[in-house]
């Protein structure tokens, strides 16, 4: 701790932005309402006003953000937030992802996407602008009063603020003592965060939220004003640009989980992971029904319905994941800072708001009386919502378990619901014949979307793809091996999709109609995505098999699916032979991992000092004595070498361990080699650490040689180079009558390599230290036990212990890239989707229409 100034000013000017944010707000929401029920449009006087107060909202809103980064930027951890999520170690685009990983933060982002969403829509809505801005700013007035963190009374605060002090939040005597004291760093970003997918999937996944209140205020607006069809048309780009938000966010995050953890996949069916996914899907429901209603008047009821339930599943899953409720269920829930009550509150709001408006005029909503025919495409279209919604629906009730059991407790009952055992087992068993039957409606349904149908027309039309799919499936098939019947039946209803999709699309680029391309576009890239998931969890295998027991106290399903590598001991897998080379660290601004072996450790866990001279490439990129960066020494890198059996080609992969202190765990991600038709995905499940007091080191043997002299350690030559007094130890206050030396030993191993150790002899204070030198390579432990200076010798301590070892695993995907590819086409779809809808909106805008 030190002695500093503290700066309050910044933190008081934040916190005020946050007041005048919340009160703008709800100023802004009564003078749009009061706009709204007086039917102004342009620039009436409430609605000028509102629309000014509203802008006050916004740029508080944005300068609240600014205030809070600059906080983080400028290392003010005198402030609890700055404190508990950055330190002065990172670099500026993780302080930015420091900005979210909090609670306060994350509200904070989900706020600036609706600020300036509201600013796009005052510019380009003016019609709508009232009742549709009077809904938007409430929403900003709950976001902001999430932040607000005010007695309201008593103990009862309102939100919690990202711009308390340190001293305000945490009861530590230092503070009694000196108020005035700041921490030299903060705790610093969660090393398992340091990754370029926390930069930008978090504010992707928010943006989505945001967007997602855009057609609930159209909605809303439509009801209050009893403007029931029109609301469709600017809500509906607003939509689909949502659905392929979110849905890429969705994506960004299973691909963040496939790199960076190690249950071998990218979905693990984890409740945060469900609740972002389930508002998605009724999403993209609301947004066929949407298309069904402006295609044939049909469906409105649905589309308010799925509307109002997409943003309603938004804000229940902000209370599900930061009201503390999934408890030890989620690996990525929040724990509650006392905000469960608001949220259930802002939850609770909503749908009453909600429900009232719509029960008010329920009855007044125009219906069609025509019953749709079985070829007609509202048909069609209004099925694959239907079975959007139960896809939805089957994910939302066991999420919920830890909800129901606290409804049925606060009644007096007892509830002891359970998630399911094996989740990926239990929710892909109903998933996969729910995106079967999406695969199979959305071949079909285009057809009927650009053709009037009947039963002869149906069958000329779906002869081609229905043929082909099967053609292209059999082949598959053959080439593959896929015997299983539900993975033939995933197949199958891909392909059709895609062919049938396919065929729609060239018959609209033929007719120049490239705009109506989106919608087949997306549907081959969900399609592609189904069978992508088919090939790479439904034929994944773990390729790292075992036929001995590697430890009595592992499973026999961790003894059967792991091996064991000893340090440059080659092994063969599968059709390669592994070689365990080496473990190193990554030092910033130097290409490659360095060997951990050539570098000592400095009081300063992010500093090292290289032993020897660093090549990369021939090139030389530091010498010895060098004092290098680390930005996460937590970090060790495993060289692995895969050689091929049968080629002789090799590659190098270097999964990682991370010793991940706010976690109190070793945390492990995969390196994965990408091939074109397969991954190969390797992780460490376990690595030897010999600083572990369980490690059992040989009785100790003395030797004594002189400079030159070559002996042995641990059946390695060694040569002992001679005596070096050293100035100072790391970790050792040295005083004036203190003295140090080293002995320089150069060890030759492997591969015409060479390791060089440095036991040190120390005096301080009259006393003898002799610190270990401690080498995992050669698996030995060497100590400075005593000097001769009458003949120059040195006696040397050697202990050795069983050679380095890490345990793997290896996993093989195959075709994995088809999903990664469907998931790209599937967003081009979604994007030429949008703007054919939102140009549409433009000129039936400017027509007045709109």
């Amino acid at each position: 701790m030190i002695l500093a100034t503290v700066h309050t000013t910044i933190g008081n000017i934040g916190h005020l932005l946050v007041i005048i944010s919340f009160v703008t707000s709800i100023i802004a929401a009564f003078a749009y309402g009061k706009a709204a029920l007086n039917n102004e449009i342009g620039n009436a006087s409430w609605i000028k006003f509102a629309r000014y107060t509203f802008w006050i909202h916004g740029t508080a809103v944005l300068g609240t953000a600014v205030t809070l980064f600059l906080i983080i930027y400028n290392n003010y951890f005198e402030y609890h937030y700055a404190w508990s999520h950055a330190s002065k170690d990172l670099p500026v685009h993780y302080m930015i992802a420091c900005f979210w990983e909090g609670q306060e933060g994350s509200f904070l982002i989900w706020s600036v996407w609706n600020a300036l969403l509201g600013f796009i829509l005052i510019k380009t809505n003016k019609k709508w602008e009232a009742p549709v801005m009077t809904v938007f700013a409430a929403v900003q007035a709950f976001l902001a009063s999430m932040i607000l963190g005010v007695v309201v009374f008593g103990d009862m605060k309102l939100g919690s603020s990202p711009f308390l002090l340190l001293r305000d939040v945490m009861n530590d005597t230092v503070f009694l003592i000196n108020p005035d004291f700041i921490p030299e760093d903060g705790t610093g970003l969660n090393p398992l965060l340091q990754n370029y997918w926390m930069v930008i999937h978090p504010p992707m996944t928010f943006l989505g939220f945001a967007l997602t209140l855009i057609p609930f205020s159209f909605c809303i607006a439509g009801l209050w004003r009893k403007d029931f069809k029109d609301w469709i048309r600017p809500a509906l780009p607003w939509t689909i640009f949502g659905g392929v938000i979110l849905g890429t966010a969705i994506v960004m995050g299973a691909y963040w989980a496939y790199e960076t953890l190690n249950f071998g996949g990218y979905w693990n069916w984890d409740p945060v992971e469900n609740a972002v996914y389930i508002p998605w899907l009724t999403l993209i429901a609301s947004m066929h029904t949407m298309i069904i209603f402006k295609k044939n008047d049909t469906a409105l009821k649905t589309s308010i319905v799925l509307v109002i339930s997409t943003f309603i599943l938004i804000l229940y899953a902000t209370f599900l994941t930061r009201s503390g409720i999934l408890g030890n269920t989620s690996v990525h829930s929040f724990t509650d800072l006392g905000l469960s009550g608001q949220l259930l509150l802002y939850l609770l709001f909503f749908i009453a708001a909600s429900i009232f408006i719509a029960a008010r005029v329920w009855k007044q909503l125009p219906t069609s009386e025509k019953e749709a025919s079985a070829y007609s495409r509202e048909f069609w279209i209004f099925i694959g919502a239907l079975v959007l919604c139960l896809m939805s629906f089957q994910v939302l009730i066991p999420t919920s378990f830890p909800v129901i059991n606290k409804i049925v407790e606060l009644f007096g009952g007892i509830s002891s619901l359970a998630p399911p055992t094996d989740q990926v087992a239990f929710y892909s068993k109903w998933q996969v014949w729910f995106g079967i039957g999406i695969a199979l409606l959305s071949g079909t349904g285009q057809f009927f979307f650009w053709k009037k149908m009947d039963k002869e027309k149906l069958k000329t039309a779906m002869t081609f793809p229905v043929l082909i799919s099967l053609v292209l499936s059999a082949l598959i098939f053959v080439l593959e091996d896929i015997y299983n019947p539900l993975y033939i039946v995933v197949l199958v209803a891909g392909m059709y999709s895609i062919v049938s999709n396919f065929k729609i699309m060239i018959d609209l680029i033929r007719s120049r109609s490239y705009k109506l391309t989106g919608g087949s576009i997306a549907h081959i890239g969900i399609a592609m995505m189904l069978i992508g998931i088919m090939f790479s969890e439904g034929y994944s295998r773990v390729i790292s098999k075992n036929t001995t027991i590697i430890s009595r106290e592992f499973t026999e399903e961790q003894n059967t699916n792991n091996v064991v590598l000893f340090l440059n001991d080659p092994k063969p897998m599968a059709g390669y032979s592994l070689l365990y080379k080496s473990e190193g660290l990554k030092a910033e601004g130097i290409p490659g991992y360095i060997r951990k072996s050539y570098l000592d450790n400095t009081e300063n866990a992010h500093y090292k000092v290289t032993r020897v001279n660093i090549s990369k490439n021939g090139e030389q990129v530091a010498a010895a004595g060098d004092t290098l960066y680390f930005r996460t020494p937590e970090n060790t890198y495993h060289e692995v070498e895969y050689t091929s059996l049968s080629s002789g080609r090799k590659f190098t992969l270097y999964p990682r361990t991370q010793k991940n202190e706010e976690m109190g765990q070793t945390v492990v991600s995969p390196d994965i080699k990408k091939q074109w038709n397969r991954d190969l995905y390797t992780f460490v499940a376990l690595d030897s650490d010999f600083n572990d007091e369980n490690t059992e080191w040989s009785e100790k043997e003395i030797i004594t040689v002189k400079p030159g002299e070559r002996f042995f350690i641990n059946d390695y030559v060694a040569d002992f180079k001679g005596l070096e007094r050293i100035p100072r130890v790391n970790f050792v206050d040295m005083g004036p009558e203190d003295a140090a030396v080293k002995a320089n030993i150069e060890v030759f191993i492997e591969n015409d390599q060479r390791l060089y150790l440095e036991p040190k002899f120390i005096i301080k204070d009259n006393n003898l230290g002799r610190p270990p030198e401690v080498n995992q390579e050669i698996a030995s432990r060497v100590t400075l036990e005593n000097i001769n200076p009458e003949d120059g010798s040195v006696e040397l301590g050697i202990e050795t212990t069983q050679k380095d070892w890490i345990i793997l695993q290896a996993i093989e995907k195959p075709q994995i890239n088809i999903l990664w590819i469907g998931t790209i086409v599937m967003i081009v779809g979604f994007i030429v989707a949008t703007r054919r809808r939102y140009i549409d909106f433009m000129k039936m805008r400017d027509k007045g229409m709109a």
